[in-house]
């Protein structure tokens, strides 16, 4: 039972580390700006992940798009808004309000105020109720 377990334990300590794409700019600032987008950026093949932390292939044409587009000496805006025109608001993690997606901003407060309003109802609806009513 020790040698299995053993095995297991150095099968495990030695399986290789794959890095998503370890890039070193040579500027820092450049470097910082890389990472931010890469983080606010969606991958659009998983959906729930950021391109920075996304191990598939688009998401590996993303980032380098982005640093070729950082290179070139666009700014995060342009970056974005390029992404945004390229793959829609879906690939943004925290898209911008716009007529197109209005409903999305204003919908949870639409929601909580007909909610609270149906509740300030029901309240003042049995206040209103006598105990000899029933």
């Amino acid at each position: 039972m020790k040698k299995v377990l053993l095995i297991c334990l150095i099968g495990w300590s030695t399986t290789p580390v794959f890095a998503i794409d370890p890039v070193e700019m040579s500027d820092p600032s450049l470097q910082e700006r890389y990472r931010n987008l890469s983080h606010e950026l969606r991958c659009m093949q998983c959906q729930n992940q950021s391109i920075a932390d996304s191990p598939v292939g688009l998401a590996g044409d993303l980032r380098r798009e982005v640093r070729q587009l950082l290179v070139e000496g666009k700014s995060d805006r342009q970056i974005r808004d390029h992404m945004r025109d390229r793959y829609g608001d879906f690939i943004l993690f925290r898209p911008e309000f716009s007529p197109r997606n209005a409903w999305l901003w204003l919908a949870p407060i639409v929601l909580l105020t007909v909610g609270l309003g149906v509740a300030i109802r029901i309240i003042r609806q049995r206040a209103a109720l006598t105990p000899g009513d029933d």
